[in-house]
């Protein structure tokens, strides 16, 4: 270190060493792990009689290092708030220095929209006050969500059930759900057909199939009436080519990932939810150990909702493109795109930092997932400063009887920017077509073959969770850095499920989302909530002021919330059960699904005539690898998961390792992982396989034998601590039965609340 001496404080671990590779002596970097103080779970935390005044406090297990830090920072010069650049950041930042009781003078603002060398040196060398705007604009929208989860959820618990939460953005992501899964039920499918002919030349080689567009304009064959009398016009009669128009099309790139489509792209190609994207974009972000590299940000800043790109960035790519794919592919200039009306262009677009560090030269020092998310971030950039993709295209049309049949095809001249990365898409995207014989307008054709085919109108599908983000970020609902949470919240609290991929509302979530539409319309209606976000953003542009904005919300929604237990007293709104094809042994009815104290069970529908019940079966990813049957998750009677071959004992087969949906690319197997949290690399463990990874090897505690002297492992210790303190205890405590009753009581109602509040959160 040298003669000064500066403290740099960023949220994560990752982040620290990465930028502190690149400040070197002079100062320290250290990580707050987030946030260091907030509103308290216990309780409201707001003086809603009282402007609104949050009640802030450290949070709870971080005293050490709150302890640690303010030691740091008063031995510091300068004290750098490098929190990430968004309102979530600026209000950490602000946290921070009331807590360590930073003068104004003392603590500075940085931010690092990419986390390179340049740009976090040339930050710290201008750093700038904390924007109170932005830290406003955070406290209000967490004072919002505050107010509404923990005065709904508790009319939920009461009405409903135990346990229930509403939130401002979560309630209306769950409704666009329930209000797609309504337009299906109530959709009607319309009759249409399709005609097809395929038409031999005369005099000529080659043939072509032709679909029916219309007599002569463009028209649809409703009916098998009126297909049969456009068959019955042109069977046996000759076809003449009227039209061929030839041209050249030309595509362009998509656009440089924002958060939503980042989100919606990972979910189309790997499979992600939003998410899993945004905790491996984190990773990118704050810095992997890259060999022969160091400890180096990959990509900008994930949290965006800007098509804006640096003119250093395209000159770099522009450079990288002429070196690997030619002149050819460059676009010529920079290739700029226009941010849509409303975003907040805050940032750039998400991008690689370094575009000369290609997927493939970092590969070795990345897990799989960051793999695949850097290789899509990075072709996704190259992509947009790539030249267009050309395709020639062919149109002929041939009347038969006043009848029209039109065919296409498209070929590609030119991949251009397809060389690097092609768009996903939600639909089936257009046809290429079959190659189409060279023909010239005259010609004349004969049908060797006539086909109709029936065809209905099919219901709009419903939501994955890449069409809901981007159904959210088209309605205004949240914004980048709620999107992710907002998904993964409505399906943990079991308001949607995932079937088949799509989302789907549970009986709980239309019950919970039909009782706030008819007592709390502004809270779940989509212009409402959307144009919150606006004034959110108002806030955050100093145009609002926020505690105005949070009493004229709260003055509604307390009438609101008045008006809903007075007209709810004494109700009680009974969840459907719902129905799964597992049928009773006992009674032959089909089972349902129940929650109980310890989670969900299938219970018979006959109780208490039928008392049967039973744990409910959670289906796994990927194949026994002993019989090739489905796999299923099972827990031990002292509720330890395990995997297990569906056909049970016949085929014997269970194993404490989770299966994936990965197939081992050496033998083919189901690859396996470590259980518990954390990017666990898959293995196979295939014993004849060449990439066989033994159980020692897997990272698990190596149980030591009795002679080696070691103490049990953690699950065995944590399983007979309980039984050991409960044998010490019980000859020690006498107490009357008036304290036991009260103690009991306290503890409950105690738990009850503490539960409720966290349900809320």
């Amino acid at each position: 270190m040298g003669k000064s001496h500066n403290l740099v404080i960023v949220e994560s671990p990752s982040k620290a060493k990465t930028i502190g590779r690149y400040l070197g002596p002079g100062f320290t970097v250290k990580a707050s792990m987030g946030h260091l103080r907030d509103l308290p779970k216990s309780k409201m935390g707001v003086d809603l009689e009282n402007d609104f005044t949050p009640q802030y406090i450290p949070v709870r297990g971080k005293e050490a290092l709150i302890k640690e830090l303010k030691a740091d920072a008063a031995k510091a010069e300068t004290v750098y708030l490098a929190t990430d650049p968004d309102r979530e950041g600026e209000a950490i930042s602000w946290h921070l220095k009331e807590l360590l009781g930073l003068s104004d003078e003392k603590a500075q603002r940085v931010t690092f929209n990419e986390i390179t060398q340049k740009v976090v040196r040339e930050s710290i060398q201008n750093p700038r006050d904390i924007d109170y705007d932005l830290v406003d604009a955070q406290q209000a929208r967490r004072i919002l969500d505050r107010i509404v989860g923990y005065q709904l959820s508790p009319l939920l618990w009461k009405k409903v059930r135990r346990g229930l939460s509403a939130g401002r953005v979560q309630s209306v992501a769950t409704r666009l759900v329930v209000d797609r899964e309504n337009e299906i039920r109530a959709f009607q499918p319309k009759e249409y057909w399709s005609l097809d002919v395929t038409l031999n030349r005369i005099g000529k080689p080659g043939s072509f199939v032709a679909h029916y567009y219309g007599s002569p304009k463009k028209q649809e064959l409703e009916n098998e009436a009126m297909t049969q009398s456009v068959i019955e016009d042109i069977t046996g009669k000759e076809f003449t080519v009227t039209n061929v128009k030839k041209a050249e099309k030309k595509r362009s790139s998509a656009p440089p990932f924002t958060t939503s489509t980042l989100q919606q792209e990972a979910s189309r190609k790997l499979g992600f939810t939003p998410k899993k994207t945004m905790m491996i974009a984190q990773q990118l972000y704050e810095g992997v150990d890259v060999e022969g590299e160091g400890t180096t940000g990959l990509i900008t800043y994930m949290r965006t909702d800007s098509l804006r790109l640096s003119d250093e960035a395209m000159d770099a790519a522009a450079q990288f493109i002429r070196s690997r794919y030619g002149e050819g592919y460059y676009y010529g200039k920079h290739h700029v795109f226009k941010t849509k009306s409303g975003a907040q262009d805050a940032h750039e677009a998400i991008r690689p930092s370094h575009v000369e560090l290609d997927p493939e030269r970092v590969r070795g020092s990345l897990t799989p997932d960051q793999y695949k998310l850097y290789k899509l971030i990075w072709s996704r950039f190259l992509a947009t400063q790539m030249a267009n993709a050309l395709f020639d295209t062919v149109s002929i049309d041939a009347e038969c009887a006043g009848h029209v049949f039109r065919a296409s095809h498209q070929s590609m001249r030119f991949p251009g920017f397809i060389a690097v990365y092609e768009e996903g898409r939600d639909d089936d995207g257009e046809a290429m077509g079959s190659p189409l014989p060279d023909l010239t307008a005259g010609e004349k054709a004969a049908s060797s073959k006539i086909q109709k085919e029936q065809h209905f109108t099919q219901p709009p599908a419903r939501y994955t969770e890449a069409t809901l983000v981007k159904a959210m970020e088209e309605k205004g609902v949240g914004r980048p850095s709620t999107y992710a949470a907002t998904v993964s919240t409505i399906q943990d609290r079991e308001y949607v499920i995932k079937q088949d991929k799509r989302l789907a509302p549970t009986p709980l979530g239309e019950i919970v989302t039909g009782l706030m539409m008819e007592r709390f319309n502004d809270i779940i209606d989509v212009e409402f909530t959307a144009n919150m976000e606006n004034r959110l953003d108002a806030v955050e542009e100093g145009q609002q002021h926020w505690k105005a904005l949070l009493a004229e919300f709260y003055a509604d929604f307390k009438k609101e919330l008045e008006e809903a237990e007075t007209a709810l007293e004494g109700v009680r709104i009974k969840v459907p059960e719902e129905e799964t094809d597992e049928v009773c042994e006992l009674c032959g009815r089909n089972m349902v699904i129940k929650m109980g104290r310890f989670g969900k069970f299938l219970a018979c529908p006959g109780f208490p005539e039928c008392k049967n019940a039973k744990p409910l079966v959670e289906r796994m990813p990927g194949r026994c690898p002993k019989c090739g049957s489905g796999m299923l998750k099972r827990k031990s009677k002292k509720g330890y998961a395990y995997y297990a071959c569906e056909k049970g004992a016949e085929c014997g087969f269970m194993s404490w390792d989770v299966p994936t949906a990965e197939d081992c690319p050496e033998c083919g197997f189901t690859m396996f992982k470590k259980s518990g949290k954390g990017r666990n690399k898959p293995f196979c463990i295939n014993e004849t396989c060449s990439k066989f990874l033994p159980e020692d090897q897997r990272g698990y505690y190596k149980k030591k034998t009795a002679e080696e002297g070691a103490e049990a492992p953690a699950e065995e210790t944590a399983e007979k601590k309980p039984a050991k303190k409960a044998a010490a205890k019980k000859p020690a405590a006498k107490k009357t039965a008036a304290k036991k009753t009260t103690s009991k009581k306290t503890t409950a109602k105690k738990t009850t609340a503490k539960k409720a509040k966290e349900a809320a959160e």
